[in-house]
């Protein structure tokens, strides 16, 4: 590895770790994830899953599933840059959890060009839209994570 390259691994490193404390703000139980998205950089947005502005912050029913409105944390990272100034062209997605089809056409269609995650999502479809779009993914070594 060379010396850009490692440098370029430890920042990756502290971000991600950033976006792992940046997911305990989150109220579901199942799964707490959290997302950066870092420019220039800079971190010019956060988010973690959640409900939607104004609803209680209940992610799970009685049965333990995930309601069906609960935004994904990179989904709020992205809207949150939306209502902003900025924008995320060719920015870098720092996310505990690799993102669903559904994030992964939002993550395209932001601008975003590199993503770095961690953990593995019950199913591979975003991560292969993603590669399919020409982003960057880099995963991290869950150890190196914590």
């Amino acid at each position: 590895m060379t010396y850009a390259e490692n440098k370029q691994h430890q920042l990756d490193i502290r971000y991600i770790r950033m976006a792992r404390i940046w997911a305990e703000n989150s109220y579901c139980v199942r799964r707490q994830v959290g997302a950066l998205i870092v420019k220039d950089k800079m971190i010019i947005s956060d988010g973690y899953n959640g409900t939607p502005s104004g609803f209680e912050n209940v992610c799970e029913d009685e049965t333990g599933r995930t309601k069906p409105y609960v935004l994904h944390a990179e989904a709020n990272a992205i809207t949150k840059v939306a209502k902003s100034h900025n924008n995320c062209d060719g920015a870098t997605l720092y996310i505990t959890a690799s993102p669903c089809l559904e994030c992964s056409k939002l993550i395209i269609q932001a601008g975003i060009r590199r993503m770095v995650y961690c953990d593995d999502y019950h199913c591979d479809d975003g991560v292969r839209l993603l590669h399919r779009a020409g982003l960057d993914i880099v995963k991290i070594n869950p150890e190196e994570c914590q």
